[in-house]
């Protein structure tokens, strides 16, 4: 099996294909503190893409709350639980990956998930970690139950486990974009693709017998227009654009400025070994630090204080990048900070949003003489 360097392990690793990155890879960036659970992308997704027959139980998009929360049900207890220890030496990963894992006569190390277990995307919904004793978190501030919400989408991985698994190769990676689809004429609905993937986002459509996935919305990307939902996220908690290798990171990039020079955003499971191009900043309220670096890696607790000292007023730059999420329903190539003005720019150097830092707050008189009537709200 030849061997590729995963930059997220700290080191080379072993899977089924030669290293070949694209020319630019497409990925994103999700902040878990802002993320409200609405399902605006869920609801923007599914009504885009999965509204026929044999989609009636997927959603490409999903948002679960942890740490209970999972679609489908349980899929990341079942594939740690499979993949034993996980220990890191420390920005270095000293376990298995599922490709170094896989047993004897299979490529990768996965499972395929039942039916029933697609049946409770909602399941664990606001769940707190732990059992709400009136006694012992009466008025209690701050306090250590906790649950927060995760946003779910196909990671269009580096190294693809449903890629690596597929014996048809209908699954490719696009040179121009990283962006991971099936070829639906080749697929033949082995499945083998849904047991691989470690984040179950291959799911099987029963009326036409094979195997779909989130398409990144590719032709909305290809004009320069971010993704349904991307675009239609509420609490404005998506960064989308271009991810570099740390060794070409543009710290003038969104993504790159988040994932490798700030370092605030980490990838989800980085253990598989997928190298996923999703990316998520961690919430600052969980206190029970081993969940979040089992999450989201060794450097999890490093980009919680980064986050703090952010929303503390002392990182300007970070602030800027994280106000102009949504702020256009234009790709941000570029991005700058001035004074308390954040600006980006698109792939062909054009202003698509200029944001303040901090919004304005207006107090209008609570009377109005030129309609004679006062107001109830006055900011």
């Amino acid at each position: 099996m030849p061997e590729v360097y995963n930059w997220q392990l700290g080191r080379k690793m072993a899977y089924l294909y030669p290293e070949v990155r694209p020319q630019r890879q497409a990925g994103a960036v999700f902040d878990t503190n802002k993320c409200i659970a609405c399902q605006t992308c869920t609801v923007a997704c599914k009504t885009t893409w999965t509204s026929g027959k044999g989609q009636e139980y997927m959603f490409w998009n999903n948002v679960e709350s942890k740490p209970w929360g999972s679609y489908p049900l349980a899929y990341d207890a079942k594939i740690l639980e499979k993949l034993g220890a996980q220990n890191w030496d420390g920005d270095v990963y000293a376990g298995k990956t599922i490709f170094e894992a896989a047993p004897e006569g299979e490529r990768v190390l996965g499972y395929l998930p039942n039916d029933l277990d697609y049946a409770y995307p909602n399941k664990g919904e606001d769940e707190t970690n732990t059992t709400v004793d009136s006694e012992k978190y009466h008025l209690r501030l701050p306090h250590d139950a906790w649950f927060f919400y995760l946003p779910r989408i196909c990671n269009h991985c580096t190294y693809p486990a449903c890629l690596g698994a597929c014996p048809r190769t209908a699954i490719f990676k696009r040179p121009e974009d990283g962006i991971v689809l099936t070829d639906e004429q080749r697929c033949r609905g082995y499945r083998e693709c849904v047991r691989a993937c470690p984040y179950k986002k291959v799911m099987y459509n029963h009326v036409t017998r094979i195997s779909e996935k989130c398409v990144l919305c590719f032709p909305a990307v290809e004009k320069g227009f971010l993704t349904r939902c991307m675009r239609t996220c509420i609490g404005k908690i998506r960064t989308f654009g271009w991810v570099n290798p740390p060794e070409k990171a543009d710290p003038e990039n969104p993504l790159d400025f988040l994932v490798h020079v700030r370092k605030v955003a980490r990838p989800l499971l980085p253990q598989m070994g997928t190298e996923p191009n999703v990316y998520y900043i961690p919430p600052i309220h969980v206190e029970n630090q081993r969940f979040l670096r089992m999450l989201f890696g060794p450097g999890a607790t490093e980009s919680v204080e980064t986050y703090r000292n952010a929303m503390e007023g002392n990182d300007p730059e970070l602030l800027g990048v994280l106000v102009l999420n949504v702020a256009s329903d234009r790709i941000i190539s570029k991005f700058k900070v001035q004074g308390e003005t954040a600006t980006g720019w698109d792939d062909q150097g054009n202003v698509v949003a200029t944001v303040p830092l901090k919004e304005p707050t207006m107090v209008r008189p609570q009377f109005d003489p030129s309609v004679a009537v006062y107001r109830y709200n006055i900011t």
